[in-house]
């Protein structure tokens, strides 16, 4: 085998990896949630809102990869919830903003230690240090693709 090969057949693995890791977190996340009453995606939403990392539909569209229509159903039933609320803005009102309701805000903290429990498992028998550089690496994978 060619060291060419060699590569791409790490890196296939390495996508591979992920995908699974990925799936597996899905999984674990939705079942944490459950008993709040949320999806994976849907927790996404909360978090990104309490966290201020987004506050508009099209920001998820992007963050979620989803398009407008997946992304308005989703928001419709996190809405029906009364977890957020969507909020025109008073200097466009074709401009959308979201925001968590008390609801939501009470429901965050709650969230939490579900997540971290996933990370957790996911890393155990990971030293501190080892979690730290996997981390850096799976940063750096995000920075190529940036």
């Amino acid at each position: 085998m060619t060291k060419q090969a060699a590569a791409q057949g790490t890196i296939g693995s390495v996508a591979h990896l992920i995908a699974q890791i990925r799936q597996k977190l899905v999984e674990s996340v939705e079942t944490g949630l459950a008993p709040l009453g949320l999806t994976h995606a849907q927790f996404v939403v909360v978090v990104q809102l309490a966290n201020g990392m987004a506050g508009t539909p099209a920001e998820f569209c992007r963050l979620l990869s989803y398009d407008s229509g997946a992304m308005t159903r989703l928001l419709d039933r996190i809405e029906e919830k009364g977890i957020i609320r969507r909020v025109r803005s008073s200097k466009d009102r074709r401009s959308v903003g979201l925001e968590l309701t008390d609801k939501g805000l009470e429901l965050y903290p709650s969230i939490v230690p579900v997540i971290q429990g996933v990370n957790k498992r996911l890393l155990r028998g990971f030293s501190k240090a080892e979690a730290r550089t996997l981390e850096q690496f799976l940063q750096r994978m995000l920075a190529n693709e940036a």
